[in-house]
């Protein structure tokens, strides 16, 4: 073990990166080993593991990384699957294994400057802690706060474990999502405390743009609050590689924008299925089942494919979405709609069971787009909105509260109400 404050030498102005860079080569070169940081403040800029080490902060403990954006380094990464320039991660490690960060401490981002001059900036804004091709790694116990961009990002790696981490961005905060596994497989996440401006935890895995399309599967996430964001547990749209595999479960999501949210359009090919959601209380949702295939957000999304409704010929780059399970959901004051449900005309969302769920909707509340797609006007009340979809089954589904029918449906709708 060797404890940063041994390397006080290496502090300049009070800037301590020379001196987690000469803690990561002292144990690098004996083959790993930890990084004790004691409590007190440490400002830094981006620091990279390497295989066997971990970083631990004691109670106490904050790294309060710097914002002179000028003197990141950059380097190649993946945003949204597709590689460009990008400002280093404040916490980083690519090709590792064995490679933890743990302990009661605090890490702040320090993202306002960020967050303020991105449209200006040469290179995409950093993320927070990101494990790149990656194996065997664990975040665990920490504390993040006003990240730069999406705040925990392991991608293209093996074998993750998030436990225990509370994330805190501002609710205006810009793409700051809290946990996004991208292409990873062996990802389990639980008892996290997560309330950010963006999603709370997006699974994805590329767009029809990336060139190493892999599978992000076998994610368990688990003992989870979600505090605000945009979504609770959103998967896609980026899901060109699959998404499958997926269970959630015993988790709060608390004024969300949406609570579980699948997204994909034409064109992005790969298949979302496989997932089991259970025992999940949301209250103050405005959506709290979002399945949507005509989602327009993104590079091109304006383009016909993505909104035309008129079927078109299924290939590879036709999505799926399938194969989904849904039980024991309580939902309260739900504002625009119980549920929404709209497939492709020529691929309809198939195979959603959902049964031992109560939903209550608001009585009063804002109108707003249960889902990002056009041609679908704003609702307040609503019941399910379904189009576009076969082999879905409601047992013990009570829908309370709804102006209208419970259930908006036609007949591109195979239903089985039990």
């Amino acid at each position: 073990m060797l404890t940063i404050t041994e390397l006080k030498d290496y502090v300049k102005n009070d800037d301590w990166t020379d001196a987690f860079k000469q803690a990561v080569e002292r144990l690098n070169a004996q083959g790993g080993g930890t990084i004790y940081v004691p409590a007190g403040s440490y400002h830094t800029r981006s620091i990279q593991l390497k295989s066997n080490m971990v970083l631990h902060l004691e109670a106490g403990a904050l790294l309060d990384f710097t914002d002179d954006i000028e003197n990141y380094e950059v380097i190649s990464m993946e945003f949204e699957g597709i590689a460009g320039s990008m400002y280093k991660p404040l916490i980083f490690a690519s090709g590792e294994e064995n490679v933890s960060v743990t302990g009661q401490g605090k890490m702040n981002g320090n993202g306002q400057r960020w967050w303020k001059e991105s449209k200006g900036l040469p290179h995409r804004r950093p993320y927070f802690v990101c494990f790149d091709h990656c194996k065997h790694v664990r975040l665990e116990g920490i504390t993040l706060e006003n990240s730069p961009v999406w705040t925990v990002h392991p991608i293209y790696s093996e074998d993750v474990v998030i436990h225990g981490v509370k994330i805190k961005n501002p609710a205006d905060s810009p793409n700051t999502d809290g946990i996004d596994p991208d292409s990873s497989r062996n990802v389990r996440i639980s008892d996290c405390i997560i309330d950010v401006g963006d999603d709370c935890i997006a699974i994805k895995s590329g767009t029809e743009d990336t060139p190493d399309k892999q599978p992000c599967e076998n994610i368990t996430i688990t003992n989870c609050n979600m505090l605000h964001g945009h979504g609770g547990v959103v998967i896609g749209s980026e899901m060109s590689g699959c998404v499958r595999n997926v269970t959630i479960s015993n988790c709060v999501f608390q004024e969300t924008d949406r609570g579980i949210r699948l997204k994909t359009r034409r064109q992005r090919g790969g298949a979302m299925e496989n997932m089991v959601f259970d025992n999940i209380v949301m209250d103050k949702v405005m959506c709290p089942f979002v399945f949507n295939m005509y989602y327009y957000c993104g590079a091109r999304g304006k383009e016909k494919h993505v909104w035309d409704k008129a079927p078109y010929p299924l290939d590879e780059t036709t999505p799926a979405m399938k194969n989904v399970i849904i039980s024991n959901i309580m939902v309260t004051e739900a504002t625009a709609a119980a549920g929404f449900m709209y497939g492709l005309a020529e691929q309809p969302v198939e195979n959603i069971m959902m049964s031992n769920c109560s939903i209550r909707m608001a009585a009063e509340g804002e109108a707003h787009k249960p889902a990002m797609m056009d041609g679908i006007e704003p609702m307040q009340g609503h019941g399910f909105f379904l189009r576009n979809a076969k082999g879905i089954s409601f047992s013990n589904v009570r829908i309370m509260g709804a102006k209208g029918e419970a259930i908006d449906k036609d007949d591109t709708v195979d239903i089985v109400i039990l």
